[in-house]
Parts: C-alpha cells; sequence; structure tokens
C-alpha cells in the first residue's frame, strides 16, 4: 500500500483514545493476590485497533500497549499492596511474538514511530516503577519469546525462561525485517543486561534466537527452568522480590476514574488542562491551571482527594492531552505551553510533595509527575513557552518551561501587572528529565555557580530581567514588542522543516551525558526513523513489505 494510501486511511479512522479499564480488556488479564500481581498477556486476534491485520501468535499493536499501561497505573495507584509483577502469557508455548508484522507493514511511517515511541514510553515506565518505587517485575517466559516480546521482558528486572527444548528469545528485526530493534532491545542489551558485544552480534543476526542453558550463559536471561518447576520458580521469585520491597499492608488504594475530558472542533478541555488548535497555523495554545483548591493539611486528606487531587488529575490529563496531541494531531508541529492560576497553591503542593515524598501515595503521584513531564522531552514537537502577566510559571509547574526549546517572559515590571517566576524545591531534582538530571542542572550542564545562584533564588518573586540575569528564560520582549516577537518566532518556526527540527531538538534536549533513556529514544529519533523509510525495509522489495508473501527481500547494498 503506497504511504499516501497508508495515512489516509488512518486519518481517516477514528481518534485514538488512550484510555480503557479492565473491564474493557480484550488482550490482557490483571490478577492480584497479596502482594504480588500478575499480568497475563492473552491477545484477541480478532481484535487489532485498526483493520487488516490479526494479532496471531500473541503479537501486539498500540491497543494491546494501552492495556498494558493502563494495568501499569492501576498497579501503581489502585494495589498499593503490590510489590512485584508477573508478566506472562495466556497462550500454550508462547510468551509473546512481539509487534505484529503486518500492522507495521500497513501502517504510516508516522504510526510505526509513533508506535515504538509510546511502546518505549511504557517499558521506561516500568523500569521507573522499579527504581523509585519498589515495584519489581519479572518475565515469565513461558515459550518463545521474539521481538517486542523479547523486548518487553527486558524492560524487567527478571527473565525467566522455560526450558522446554523449543522455547527460545530472539531480536530477529535485522534479518527477517531490515530495521532495528525498535523499543529499546539493542540498548538493554548492552547497557542493562551487559551482554558482550560479540555475542550480541550473533544474537541480533539470528532469526531463530538463543535458547537453554546457552541463553542464560550469554546473560539474555536470568534462569532457565523445566516446565515442571516452572510455575513455582516463578511464584518464588515473585515472593521474594515483593518481600525487598517497604510494607504497605492495610493502604487502601486510589481508584482511577476516567477523565473528564471535552472534544470540540477547535480543542479539547479537562477540568485542568486546556487544548486549543489552530488550524491555520498549525499551532497548538497548552494550558496548564493550578487548583484554587486548598493544599491538603494531612496525607490522609490528599487519599481522600484521591484521583482528583490537583496534582494527580493534572498529570493525568496532560498525559492523555500529550498521547492523544501525538497520536491524532500530526501536522500540529509547535506547541505554546501557557500556565494560569495561583503561585501559592503551587508552592505550597510542591511543599507538600517533598515532606511526604516517602508515603506510598505521594511517592506515585510525584511519580506520575516525573513521568508525564518526561513525555515532553521525547515529544518530536517544538515547544515554546510564554510567561505572560498572568502566568503560573513557579516551582514544579516550571518545570513545563525548563523542558521548552525556548522560554519567552514579558519584559513587565510585576508592580505593573507583569509576571513573575518563582522557583522552589522541587525544581532541583524531584522531577528529573529523560536524562535523569534535573532539568536546571542539565540547562546549565552542572556548572556548581549557575546552580549555586539558581538555588540561592528559591522563592524569590523573580520578574524578567532577574530570571535573564540567571539564565532561567530564552528572550523578554517588552509589552510593546511583545505580541510582534513571539507571532515572528512561532511563525518562523512552523516554517522550518518539521524533520530538521525533530532531529535538532532531540540533540539539543538530551545535552551531555546519555542515559539509556536517552539512549534509546535518540535511536528511534534518528536511526529508527532513517531505517523505517529507507527501501530496504519499506520499498517495493523491502524486507518489511515481503514478509510473509513467500517473496525474498531485495537489498540496495550501497553503505550510506
Amino acid at each position: 500500500m503506497p504511504e499516501s494510501a497508508m495515512m489516509n486511511s488512518e486519518a481517516s479512522a477514528a481518534p485514538v483514545n488512550f484510555e480503557t479499564h479492565p473491564t474493557r480488556y480484550q488482550h490482557w488479564r490483571l490478577a492480584v493476590a497479596g502482594s504480588v500481581a500478575t499480568l497475563t498477556m492473552d491477545v484477541n486476534e480478532a481484535a487489532g485497533i485498526r483493520p487488516g491485520y490479526r494479532l496471531k501468535l500473541n503479537s501486539y499493536d498500540l491497543g494491546v500497549d494501552i492495556e498494558l499501561y493502563d494495568a501499569l497505573q492501576r498497579i501503581r495507584f489502585e494495589y498499593p499492596e503490590v510489590g512485584a509483577v508477573i508478566l506472562t502469557s495466556g497462550k500454550d508455548r508462547i510468551f509473546c511474538s512481539g509487534a505484529n508484522i503486518f500492522m507495521l507493514g500497513l501502517s504510516s511511517h508516522a504510526w510505526k514511530v509513533n508506535f515504538c515511541k509510546f511502546t518505549n514510553e511504557t517499558r521506561n515506565g516500568m523500569e521507573d516503577s522499579s527504581a523509585h518505587s519498589g515495584i519489581k517485575f519479572i518475565a515469565a517466559c513461558n515459550g518463545t519469546t521474539a521481538g517486542g516480546g523479547y523486548e518487553l521482558a527486558l524492560a524487567c528486572d527478571e527473565i525467566v525462561l522455560i526450558d522446554d527444548r523449543s522455547s527460545a528469545v530472539s531480536l530477529p528485526e535485522v534479518p527477517l525485517l531490515g530495521v532495528l530493534p525498535g523499543t529499546g532491545g539493542l540498548t538493554r542489551l548492552t547497557d542493562k543486561r551487559r551482554v558482550r558485544r560479540d555475542l550480541a552480534d550473533v544474537f541480533c543476526t539470528t532469526v531463530e534466537g538463543v535458547r537453554g542453558q546457552r541463553a542464560r550463559d550469554w546473560a539474555l536471561v536470568d534462569a532457565i527452568v523445566k516446565p515442571q518447576h516452572f510455575h513455582e520458580y516463578i511464584s518464588h521469585r515473585a515472593q521474594a522480590l515483593a518481600s525487598a520491597r517497604e510494607r504497605t499492608e492495610g493502604a487502601a488504594g486510589v481508584l482511577l476514574p476516567a477523565l473528564n475530558r471535552v472534544t470540540e472542533p477547535h480543542g479539547f478541555h479537562y477540568d485542568f488542562v486546556d487544548v486549543r488548535l489552530d488550524g491555520a497555523t498549525q499551532r497548538v495554545e497548552l494550558t496548564i491551571s493550578a487548583s484554587d483548591a486548598a493544599t491538603p493539611a494531612c496525607v490522609d486528606a490528599a487519599l481522600a482527594a484521591g484521583a482528583h487531587w490537583w496534582p494527580l488529575q493534572m498529570a493525568r490529563e496532560l498525559d492523555d492531552a500529550i498521547l492523544n496531541l501525538r497520536t491524532n494531531y500530526l501536522d500540529y508541529g509547535v506547541w505554546v505551553l501557557k500556565t494560569r492560576g495561583a503561585a501559592a497553591a503551587v508552592l505550597a503542593t510542591d511543599e507538600f510533595l517533598l515532606e511526604n515524598r516517602k508515603h506510598w501515595f505521594v511517592r506515585e503521584v510525584i511519580g506520575q509527575l516525573r513521568r508525564t513531564f518526561a513525555r515532553f522531552d521525547v515529544s518530536s514537537r517544538s515547544l515554546f513557552t510564554l510567561i505572560e502577566a498572568d502566568s503560573c510559571f513557579v516551582g514544579s509547574l516550571f518545570e513545563l518551561a525548563l523542558a521548552s526549546d525556548r522560554i519567552y517572559m514579558l519584559n513587565q515590571d510585576p508592580a505593573a501587572g507583569g509576571p513573575v517566576l518563582i522557583l522552589s524545591e522541587a525544581n532541583f531534582g524531584l522531577l528529573p528529565a529523560v536524562h535523569g538530571r534535573s532539568r536546571i542542572e542539565a540547562r546549565f550542564y552542572g556548572d556548581a555557580k549557575l546552580m549555586a545562584e539558581a538555588r540561592a533564588a528559591i522563592g524569590a518573586r523573580l520578574d524578567c530581567p532577574s530570571a535573564q540575569s540567571l539564565g532561567l528564560v530564552t528572550l523578554g520582549p517588552d509589552p510593546l514588542d511583545w505580541d510582534h516577537e513571539i507571532r515572528i518566532a512561532l511563525e518562523e518556526r512552523v516554517a522550518l522543516s518539521p524533520d530538521a527540527l525533530t532531529g535538532m531538538e532531540a540533540n539539543l534536549r538530551f545535552g551531555a551525558g546519555e542515559t539509556l533513556e536517552t539512549r534509546v529514544f535518540g535511536r528511534l529519533s534518528a536511526w529508527q526513523n532513517w531505517i523505517f523509510i529507507r527501501p530496504n525495509a519499506v520499498g517495493e522489495t523491502g524486507a518489511l513489505t515481503v514478509f510473509g508473501t513467500g517473496r525474498k527481500a531485495k537489498f540496495n547494498r550501497d553503505r550510506i
């Protein structure tokens, strides 16, 4: 199918909805027994998110991963007693065969890349929960584990493979499809599992994969277990992993209700997040509002507010808005970030989060904020922040500005109605970016003098000249020039090549010092993005195009 036809087909389809509920799952089963949750992957072949393919052999598409993301969210908030999660398969002799190849072959380039990005973020989220919340994940690979299925396993803390003489782990994307493992497979082999480079080379070019003792010897799995002992071993390891977590017996979970989203022709709106679409300029105005409710007096009061507590509700709404924009509004390339509300309320919330960060619920709310804000870091959109007269870019909300490519602040005396910027302790490590550092630290490349000056300004009401002197804003037009300069800047941005901007923004945002996450997303943004449009993968005789037809791929042998 030509690329234009695929794009038209996707454009005419119903918008993707990233909200779901266990009662509507078609591909996963969530069961909780004490401190252990089990997520069973049992994909409904006929329930693809788009028509034209069947999800055979426990393969997955975006719809399968949306359910997984929802299940992980519910484990975090609704089941605080859970310390370990088992991921396994409901199919016989197959754990997961990875991303559905026919889905990839039918999809536009944009769909493939966005699909890979979301699956990456979901797997990164598992590792985030392991690192910050102590929720450990064990992949119970009770059958063949291939491609994205093995990449799902790689996101877990432990991988256990059934030793039945036939089940193997594999990353066959290079020899089979002419593309890279798209959800961090190569990076996790080296950075996380420390698989020796030459062994990884053999592994990633062997379609049938590696099984049994060799898989264990090469560090591709943590254990191999005979079928008769498999379930007992998994149960024992899950209990051991769960027991290492700080106990939360008796804690009541917080239910995650559906979001209140209203969609209109020119945007969509939530209680604290407003999205306005300007089709003429291909820009999005994304406004986040602070709450006017009083900060909870204690953790019990925050628990009573539950999912309607401002930082959690706002983060969930913003998360949904980002995913909706990235998937359903591809041609809106510039996002303009604004804030509204009472600065005192945000700063009080920051203080509450910091003081109670060890409580399970507050910890998970911080995690939701951290992961949501990190979606900005890896979104292939130009992010411009406008700090205007009635803005509320203070404390944790200033993280949104720091995630932006540029920050414009109105240069007007606060006494005459001009804006102020206020830092809080939350800006110095509570919500690290995708590169693992605070955004202020990354902004100044860890310069001790600049960091000390910024930290000394915590709590101060910074006008535009003060913020500029600290290096916290990009430009500060005065009231006479504001509208003109902002209009010119935005028009110039829209006129540039989106492809070049995506590459430039990713390079500049990640900065110095790589992490597993930045390496994954850097490869996705550059190499996989490039490979996905090369004829060797998606041309008429490309590996992805001819898969399943009986024909062999014909490669252009030029090395570029």
